[in-house]
């Protein structure tokens, strides 16, 4: 299986599939790069390199047991994109993803970068602060956590029909369940910690590349209103689009839509 190695040694997990230009996959909060499976299988049958990678603490790559924060996890993106020596990338994430991408743009630049795609994504701020008034209360993320600390499987079963905002959705439930239960304990606690405090609200109005944002109107995970609204209004280039009645895990109920619109995005802009 294919590795490659962080600046700290740490050995992370990556898929290599097809040849043409490169999409780097970044996946979302306690997710591994088979969540992605559904896009990539069709986007190289499109001519693209699809490259997904498990962050630490992930999936098969190694847990350090720290550097969750994102300034750490974008170095971790850096490393894999230095390492396959990837030029005119494309970037896509969900949810938490969103996190690294933007802190990956900001830290280490876009000469390597043509576009980025925000599915779902957490940015630009979660937290509810003075000037934040609709976030997430630290109180209710904490209390959260501390639940994770004593039955995270309990949790994710009790949350898997929001997540997908459908009945029919059984089996994939139970796979995104497993790859979840496959991460770190430690690491789904601090990347959530990280996820609702992290602001990345200036740092966004300094990216230059052209940024799809997708959403959906019934994501009860991350609001539409507290996440891909507030990005459409910061970052210089982008393009937003509302998906009707898709919840948080739209790569795979509207995966069709979306498989095209990524695709779409991509060749319009060579």
């Amino acid at each position: 299986m294919p590795f490659f190695e962080t600046k700290e040694r740490l050995r992370l997990f990556y898929q290599d599939w097809g040849t043409g230009d490169p999409v780097v996959f970044v996946s979302g909060w306690s997710l591994s790069s088979r969540m992605w499976d559904y896009q990539r299988v069709f986007l190289t049958d499109q001519g693209l390199r699809c490259i997904a990678y498990d962050r630490r603490g992930h999936g098969r790559s190694d847990d350090s047991g720290n550097g969750y924060d994102f300034d750490t996890l974008a170095d971790d993106l850096a490393a894999l994109i230095e390492h396959l020596n990837l030029r005119n990338v494309t970037l896509v994430c969900h949810s938490m993803g969103g996190g690294e991408v933007v802190r990956y743009l900001t830290r280490h630049g876009s000469d390597r970068v043509d576009r980025a795609v925000l599915v779902a994504a957490i940015v630009p701020f979660l937290m509810k602060t003075e000037d934040n008034p609709n976030g997430v209360p630290k109180e209710v993320a904490d209390m959260v956590r501390d639940t994770w600390k004593r039955d995270f499987p309990t949790w994710l079963i009790q949350n898997e029909l929001p997540y997908f905002n459908r009945a029919d959705t059984c089996a994939l439930g139970e796979w995104t369940r497993w790859d979840m239960l496959h991460t770190s304990l430690k690491a789904v606690i601090e990347c959530n910690k990280m996820i609702i405090e992290t602001d990345f609200r200036e740092e966004m109005r300094t990216i230059s590349v052209p940024v799809l944002i997708i959403h959906g109107d019934k994501d009860r995970s991350i609001p539409v209103e507290i996440s891909g609204q507030k990005s459409a209004m910061i970052l210089p280039k982008n393009r937003f689009i509302l998906y009707k009645d898709a919840p948080h895990g739209l790569y795979i109920t509207h995966s069709d839509q979306l498989n095209k619109d990524i695709l779409s995005f991509i060749k319009g802009l060579k």
